[in-house]
């Protein structure tokens, strides 16, 4: 197998995970926690495609899908740079799509932009050190596997925070 399709198989579970995460919800399901200080299965994948987005876009070296397609207008509230870190729980409860579609959407768009960098990544790019605040430095390679994991939790999240909801509502 190569790493490239290795790379690819990773982010497609993500997508996977996501779209079973929302898929059938209406806007209030969507926008469901547990409590007050949780967060909706809503946010967690705004967020997780947020964070991909973000941080594929600065490896690519492309702009953000965030920023260049109807997203921003579309999700409402919130700036362009922002990717939900450190959101507090009112900014939390704020992500409200209209339903699953828009959710599914902004990730599937993000996920192309996401493979076609893969595509092209090399072992060359992988090794290639994007942070040197870190000790050891952080190399491509130790990023996209980073965005991977935050990812793939995120959508555990995610569907864990919809078992909840289908047993509240039985």
């Amino acid at each position: 197998m190569e790493t490239t399709d290795l790379l690819a198989d990773a982010f497609e579970r993500i997508r996977q995970e996501s779209h079973r995460a929302v898929d059938g919800l209406d806007a209030e399901e969507l926008a469901w926690r547990p409590d007050a200080a949780a967060n909706s299965i809503a946010w967690l994948v705004w967020h997780l495609t947020r964070v991909q987005d973000d941080h594929i876009a600065d490896l690519a070296d492309r702009e953000q899908t965030w920023t260049t397609g109807p997203w921003v207008e579309r999700f409402g509230p919130g700036t362009p740079s922002d990717i939900g870190y450190g959101h507090t729980a009112v900014q939390v409860g704020a992500v409200r799509p209209s339903g699953p579609d828009l959710l599914i959407d902004y990730h599937d768009a993000v996920l192309q932009e996401t493979l076609g960098y893969i595509d092209g990544v090399t072992a060359e790019t992988l090794d290639e050190i994007i942070d040197r605040r870190w000790d050891p430095p952080v190399t491509a390679g130790v990023r996209i596997v980073s965005v991977i994991s935050d990812c793939l939790q995120h959508a555990g999240q995610a569907n864990y925070v919809r078992g909840l909801l289908e047993r509240r509502t039985g």
